[in-house]
């Protein structure tokens, strides 16, 4: 969950820094949705699936330390860059590190765990992603505010500014955490259980149980990637809309977002995995998707009046509510890829789960605001609003599919 945390912070911590950013490399927004969705994702998408079959073969301990030290050193790589096409490149790095955590921790954690308490323990590591995105809020809008007087230097050509400085700052203490996690973090050993790499379906045979299971899998990952588009939206363009409808500074904003996000963004996630364990025991079989329904409902709900309000509270509040909502999706979303899939299999259809949830959710999610920013609405809550509820929408059908076929595999 730690490593979570620290993913979620380097992720996220461009969001507050479109201002100097846009300006210095004189940007657009749909440039700006770019560095944010497809740079990140692309790497984090496509590395995901070699990364997960390593995961499935080798120690889990090892795939995530040295994803935790790359993912870190492209972070500071980011406060070195100079350009457009610098940045791009840098937050590629980002993503590909970032691939190797989640696939080999949601197997892990699959392993330590028995089902009736999976939903709890996964709800409990993705809350890393909001403590994570908390933190980045909190401490990266007073990280800005104290370096925002710093005049810059040049370092081999470049000019490191104050939001390059955040950059640095922010990456040094993942290089810290890939060797705690080193010494702390080893593979169970259970008896009478094969040693992992033993009897490994290939990577082709996954997908061919993936299309065997398409009745579940189909609506799985569409669903919830319909669902992660809602999520970074709020997460990624929340700053700019904050920022830019009511005047606030990055300090003022990342403290109201940060906020929201450490408890609505952290109870949403460890709701959703207590709520799908009591359908579960309640005979609610197909738990993870009703609870990936009422998430887009209570989403959809929450959204409709962030173009319409013109009080900074009650925005703060509509942006709080969403996110509780939106992280709904995390716990569940999981919970069906460690049940369904056989033990060897988990890492690797977790990393095509997150290629098309990165892909859907974060790319297309965060460059369609961007493009509508740029093109069709003056105000950026009106580009946000359409996209959640059109996401949530769509997200509520495509659910629904899945809740059959998902009950008569666990009552098989």
């Amino acid at each position: 969950m730690v490593a979570y945390v620290f993913s979620f912070i380097d992720r996220q911590i461009l969001s507050l820094l479109i201002g100097p950013i846009k300006a210095d490399l004189h940007l657009s927004d749909t440039q700006f949705g770019l560095l944010q969705g497809l740079a990140f994702s692309l790497f984090y998408a496509t590395m995901g699936i070699p990364i997960a079959s390593l995961a499935d073969r080798f120690p889990r301990s090892l795939i995530i330390v040295a994803g935790v030290a790359f993912w870190s050193m492209a972070t500071m790589a980011c406060g070195l860059a100079g350009s457009f096409a610098a940045l791009f490149i840098a937050r590629l790095g980002v993503g590909a590190g970032e691939a190797a955590l989640s696939p080999a921790t949601y197997s892990l954690i699959s392993d330590l765990f028995p089902r009736e308490k999976l939903g709890r323990a996964l709800g409990i590591y993705s809350m890393g992603s909001f403590l994570g995105s908390g933190i980045a809020f909190l401490v990266g809008g007073s990280v800005i505010g104290l370096v925002s007087s710093w005049s810059g230097i040049t370092f081999e050509g470049t000019v490191i500014k104050s939001w390059h400085l955040v950059f640095l700052i922010v990456g040094v203490p993942g290089i810290l955490l890939a060797g705690i996690i080193a010494l702390l973090v080893h593979e169970p050993r259970r008896d009478g259980v094969p040693p992992r790499g033993h009897n490994v379906p290939s990577t082709w045979a996954v997908f061919r149980f993936l299309i065997e299971r398409r009745a579940i899998f189909l609506p799985h990952i569409f669903g919830f990637s319909l669902m992660a588009i809602s999520l970074y939206v709020i997460l990624g363009w929340a700053p700019a809309y904050l920022m830019r409808s009511f005047g606030m500074t990055p300090a003022e904003c990342g403290l109201r977002l940060g906020a929201a996000a450490l408890t609505t963004g952290v109870a949403g996630v460890f709701a959703s995995g207590w709520f799908m364990d009591r359908l579960a025991m309640a005979g609610r079989h197909a738990a993870p998707f009703i609870t990936g329904i009422v998430g887009c409902l209570g989403t959809l709900v929450c959204v409709v009046g962030l173009p319409f309000t013109h009080s900074a509270n009650f925005a703060t509040v509509l942006v709080a509510l969403t996110l509780f909502f939106a992280s709904t999706a995390m716990a569940p979303s999981t919970a069906v890829m460690q049940i369904v899939p056989p033990p060897a299999m988990r890492s690797r259809v977790s990393s095509i789960f997150l290629f098309f949830n990165s892909f859907i959710g974060l790319t297309l999610g965060s460059a369609l605001v961007g493009m509508l920013n740029d093109h069709v609405f003056a105000a950026i809550g009106s580009s946000i609003g359409l996209i959640v509820v059109v996401a949530s929408v769509l997200g509520v059908l495509v659910l629904a599919r899945g809740r059959a076929p998902y009950a008569a595999f666990i009552t098989r």
